[in-house]
């Protein structure tokens, strides 16, 4: 059997099986979302998961302010949309950046680190985006199918 045919059926058996076996690192080939796209998260909440498992939710105002929750911490700040990344930058807090976003799912995203700022987005063209998170916008099923492993 050919390497083509092995690959196929190997994709199509991941995908029978719910696709629980695909990584980030797979998904990090995948089509990133565009400008236009992106603006599905305007006015939306997503509730989401770090790679270390810990848990945020975060909203995006329609004015472009940007509301972050996790655990006992809070953090204000703005969101944008800046050359294919989502942006989020949070006031008095260096911990935000631009983030390269995957749809993975019908309500799925992963967001990969590409820039600290939105100066620097989309970051280096030869700079490999690092998985960051995962979320799912509020008020619609979340199609996310993995749980933390930490």
């Amino acid at each position: 059997m050919n390497s083509l045919k092995t690959l196929t059926m190997v994709v199509i058996g991941a995908l029978a099986l719910g696709a629980p076996a695909l990584s980030p690192s797979t998904v990090a080939m995948s089509a990133w979302l565009n400008d236009a796209e992106l603006q599905r998260f305007k006015d939306a909440t997503l509730d989401g998961r770090y790679a270390t498992g810990k848990h945020f939710t975060e909203h995006y105002g329609s004015d472009g302010r940007l509301h972050y929750v996790e655990a006992a911490m809070t953090l204000r700040g703005h969101w944008s949309i800046t050359q294919g990344t989502l942006c989020t930058i949070y006031d008095f807090d260096e911990t935000g950046g631009c983030y390269r976003v995957s749809r993975v799912d019908t309500n799925c995203y992963e967001f990969y680190f590409v820039s600290r700022t939105e100066e620097a987005a989309p970051g280096p063209g030869d700079g490999k985006p690092r998985w960051t998170a995962r979320g799912a916008i509020q008020g619609q099923p979340s199609a996310c199918k993995d749980e933390p492993t930490v």
